[in-house]
């Protein structure tokens, strides 16, 4: 569905040229929802906006829906531009105009006729929930309801793609997951591929089936959003889901298990599980059959798009052969393992 290849973007700067990208190559399939998350800089939204070319890349292909959108002539940018809609973090709605009037902007200066510009305008506004605020002004209306008219007006061309570009930023808890929701529903409704820019490791635990981490204009990190919960390799990625799901022990808590682990006859291991691993007494089991003492001194059950996920930090004393034994019962299992250091 949509194709990055080999995309770099160069910007000039006071000290000479800036890399925002570098070398991207990312494949979206049709019908997902895909996120693109990077600390602030990372060149996340300088990507995002590559996919439809108001950024054109300084190097390398974009190809949407079969069209290499980086060789059309500038009348066919502008036609293939109405096949990918866009929604901003603040909104870019028209002051001056009623909540009906800027869902129906895109379709006024495509030449619609005004009959079928109020029946789709109208449809819109009821599939986002907005038929009672029709005749309201951006003024007049909550931020999450300025978002929905965004997201209508975003929909009103009809397009294959939605880009999301920090949508929900700028948005409070209850209403970020009520907007989620919407485009979750927007995706199987009409099974438009939506593409979701974000620095929020919680909007792509929520919705997203697949993600990419960026750092300083590079992919570091990409995989289905459960397999990077349960084995972040980045160091970044790691922090991200850190920000939910702790990563790294409490300071107080290492130098608590500083002696044991220096006798060298304790190991500290993450246990990260998921799906049936998550409902079995797996650890129970393994402490009766290896004899081993486990002391869990960190972690959490969560669930991710009705998954369940855990993660645990333990600490494992007993005869060292049985702990390698008990740790290969536990992958077969299912378990995810990873030895740590108490330094960090």
């Amino acid at each position: 569905m949509i194709e990055l290849r080999n995309i770099s973007q160069r910007f000039a700067g006071a000290d000479g040229p800036v890399h925002a990208l570098d070398d991207v190559s990312i494949s979206i399939k049709a019908g997902e929802i895909f996120g693109i998350i990077g600390r602030s800089g990372a060149g996340k939204s300088t990507l995002v906006r590559v996919i439809n070319l108001l950024n054109r890349p300084t190097s390398g292909t974009v190809e949407v829906a079969g069209r290499e959108l980086t060789a059309l002539a500038v009348d066919q940018l502008r036609a293939a531009r109405r096949e990918i809609g866009m929604i901003f973090q603040h909104f870019n709605l028209l002051s001056s105009r009623t909540v009906y009037e800027n869902v129906a902007l895109p379709l006024e200066l495509a030449g619609t006729a005004k009959a079928d510009i109020k029946k789709k305008v109208l449809s819109l506004l009821d599939l986002v929930g907005l038929s009672d605020q029709k005749d309201r002004y951006p003024a007049q209306i909550s931020g999450g309801q300025k978002q929905r008219v965004g997201i209508a007006r975003a929909l009103a061309s009809e397009p294959k793609v939605l880009l999301s570009d920090e949508a929900t930023s700028a948005l409070d808890p209850e209403t970020t997951r009520s907007i989620l929701e919407l485009l979750k529903r927007i995706n199987k409704e009409l099974g438009l591929t939506v593409v979701l820019i974000t620095h929020q490791m919680e909007v792509i635990k929520q919705i997203c089936d697949r993600v990419t981490v960026l750092e300083a204009g590079r992919v570091v990190e990409e995989g289905r959003v459960l397999d990077v919960f349960l084995r972040p390799q980045h160091s970044v990625t790691r922090a991200m889901i850190g920000d939910i799901i702790a990563q790294d022990l409490p300071a107080g808590v290492r130098e608590r298990i500083r002696e044991k682990m220096e006798t060298g006859k304790h190991r500290l291991y993450r246990f990260a599980f998921s799906d049936t691993s998550v409902d079995q007494p797996l650890l129970s089991e393994a402490i009766r059959r290896y004899e081993l003492d486990f002391n869990i001194l960190h972690g959490q059950i969560d669930e991710l798009q009705g998954h369940a996920f855990g993660s645990l930090a333990v600490l494992v004393g007993g005869e060292p052969t049985k702990v390698v034994d008990a740790m290969a019962y536990l992958n077969d299992q299912g378990v995810v393992i990873e030895e740590l250091s108490y330094e960090g």
